[in-house]
């Protein structure tokens, strides 16, 4: 079993920064991948950011430029930041955190999600 737990979400205004932190409760035998995914009041849950355990960075277009995901730390039991600029009340919603990957080499390859974090941008 492996637990994430995001945190760091907050009330803010518009053009203020915050900094979201997924921490993970164990090693993995291996990752695939990491990455944020987020959701709006009322909406689907939808992707944000991602990296690739090799290093490559992806992101939806409406966040280029402002969000920055980073992995700091063990590459087995990662820490995952989502540094947030320029915060637009369309960002409002719940962000998690999720790891694809291998828990140990015995088991095979799923995806895991933390709880979630409220991100709530409103002058």
């Amino acid at each position: 079993q492996v637990y994430l737990v995001e945190s760091g979400g907050n009330l803010v205004q518009p053009g203020e920064s915050l900094t979201l932190s997924c921490e993970v409760s164990r090693e993995f035998h291996s990752i695939a991948t990491m990455a944020w995914y987020r959701q709006a009041p009322g909406k689907q849950r939808e992707f944000v950011a991602m990296r690739d355990a090799n290093g490559p960075t992806n992101y939806t277009e409406h966040v280029k430029g402002r969000l920055t995901i980073s992995i700091p730390g063990n590459p087995f039991q990662p820490t995952l930041l989502l540094q947030m600029n320029s915060l637009k009340s369309e960002d409002t919603g719940v962000y998690y955190c999720t790891i694809a990957g291998w828990l140990t080499d015995r088991l095979s390859r799923r995806t895991y999600w933390g709880k979630g974090t409220l991100v709530a941008v409103a002058s």
